[in-house]
This record gives C-alpha cells, structure tokens and sequence, in this order.
C-alpha cells in the first residue's frame, strides 16, 4: 500500500518561510514525477511546482524566486522550500507521486494535505 506522508506545514508570517516534506513509502518501483499542489478555500486545485526523477523542474509563476522544489530519490521524499510567504500562499498543500504500474502507465497518489497559513 503506498502512503504519502506530508509535515511541515503550519502558521506563519508574511515574509516567513516554511519548509514542506513528503515521504513516499510502500512503492516498489522507482517514482517518476513528483509534486506539490495548493488549493485555497473556494478555488481550484493548483500546481505549484513538480521535479521529475532526473531532477527537471516545473514550477507556477506565482511561486518563481520563492520556493523550491527538490527531492531525494533514496529516501523517496519530496520537499517544498517556501520562502518570502505572501498571504496568497494560505492554502492546504497536496503532496503527489506518479509510480510506474508495470504495464506501461502510471499510478497517481495523493498525500492528505497539510495546512499552510500565512498571517499578517
């Protein structure tokens, strides 16, 4: 059974910085993409950045210069370095892993998302 497990999260200032873990367990195969994603109350689910295996990068504008992504494949975790907060990053942080299924597509895991609150 693979879980995604997120921490970090929690209340800051603006201008703070807060950094998210995703730990990925129970996979058996080597994870392809993964990812963090936002969604603040009454919007959409939104990307905020991605880094595949191989370490490439996709990131929104709105967060540019202000987080980053990273990972560390023998540990299966992903990270969310958050820095420069604004009020507009107040949103419930998802984490997300594709694993390859062995017959040629992926699976999609989500982890239970984690409260990011930024004050000011």
């Amino acid at each position: 059974q693979v879980q995604l497990v997120e921490s970090g999260g929690g209340l800051v200032q603006a201008g703070g910085s807060l950094k998210l873990s995703c730990a990925v367990s129970g996979s058996r195969r080597s994870i392809n993409d993964m990812g963090w994603y936002r969604q603040a109350p009454g919007k959409r689910r939104e990307l905020v950045a991605t880094i595949t295996s191989g370490g490439r990068i996709n990131s929104a504008d709105s967060v540019k210069g202000r987080f980053t992504i990273s990972r560390d494949n023998a540990k299966n975790t992903v990270y969310l370095q958050m820095n420069s907060l604004k009020l507009e990053d107040t949103a419930v942080y998802y984490c997300n892993a594709h694993i390859p299924s062995g017959f040629g597509s992926e699976y999609d895991y989500w982890g239970q998302g984690t409260q990011v609150t930024v004050s000011s």
